[in-house]
């Protein structure tokens, strides 16, 4: 496949690729009580996470499919509107693929594990941010270029 979708899908899958890479290595060599990275600031520790963000829908009933079908439906409309009109731009194109290519590794995770791994945690001394993971970092920085591009009036 070549063109605009085949260098669309390659950026996707290389990010997906990324983090499932990172989250079996994880997995597979994280020792039990974490690893300290920057003392009061980052650590790696290892978070199974059935819900989405900060733990939401993880109670709910059938919690774990609706985030399946809202995986698979962002993962078309990032597709559609790359290939479209908000992939015309270098920055949009790169923004929906990082997008694109997170919102593919969580939900290999879900279809796989039946939930997701998280093992990047930031915090501030006592202050913690919610466990995340390389496809969470893509979709974030995806999803911040989306909106600078769009307060810029580029999109």
């Amino acid at each position: 496949m070549t063109g605009k979708l085949g260098r669309f899908l390659l950026i996707a899958l290389a990010v997906a690729g990324l983090d499932q890479l990172t989250k079996a290595m994880i997995v597979a060599w994280l020792p039990a009580n974490g690893l300290e990275l920057i003392p009061g600031y980052l650590d790696f520790v290892l978070v199974h996470n059935p819900g989405a963000s900060f733990g939401a829908f993880s109670q709910m009933p059938g919690g774990r499919w609706l985030l399946v079908a809202v995986s698979v439906a962002a993962l078309g409309l990032c597709l559609w509107l790359a290939v479209g009109p908000w992939g015309r731009g270098r920055l949009g194109f790169w923004a929906l693929a990082l997008i694109c290519g997170g919102a593919l590794g969580n939900l290999i995770d879900r279809l796989r594990l039946g939930q997701v791994v998280d093992f990047i945690l930031a915090h501030w001394h006592q202050y913690h941010w919610p466990a995340f993971n390389v496809a969470d970092s893509a979709i974030t920085i995806g999803g911040v270029l989306l909106g600078w591009l769009l307060l810029r009036g580029k999109l």
